[in-house]
């Protein structure tokens, strides 16, 4: 099962480059801004609840589309770039098994503990 749920996310990381290929921006800007979700984990700085919230905002599929289509409708590419950056870094995350927080703390996530004692539902 693991597998395959890597194997999903695989196509969804090449479905956001895919999309990325169908705006006007040089590739040099994926590779930049690829990363850019980390930066939301600084709000664990202000404690499990907060930096769960911030993490997982900028980790989510629902915020990636959403974004994505606002930027569509709205005719700002700039949107629809961030869209499928969350998009692309979500998908990559969650290959590597990097899922969306628990406010227990940073190594809880939703596919399993993070760490040496990895407990990952998904075997």
């Amino acid at each position: 099962m693991k597998f395959s749920l890597q194997l999903e996310e695989l196509a969804m990381l090449l479905l956001g480059l895919f999309g990325f290929t169908l705006l006007d921006y040089s590739w040099w800007w994926f590779l930049i801004l690829f990363l850019a979700p980390d930066f939301s984990m600084i709000g664990y700085a202000f404690g499990n609840i907060t930096g769960a919230f911030m993490y997982n905002l900028f980790h989510h599929r629902a915020t990636a589309i959403f974004s994505y289509f606002a930027g569509f409708f709205l005719e700002v590419p700039g949107l629809q770039l961030a869209g499928l950056i969350i998009f692309s870094h979500a998908a990559f995350d969650r290959l590597l098994g990097y899922g969306l927080k628990y406010e227990q703390g940073f190594k809880y996530t939703h596919l399993g503990t993070i760490g040496k004692t990895n407990t990952t539902k998904f075997k």
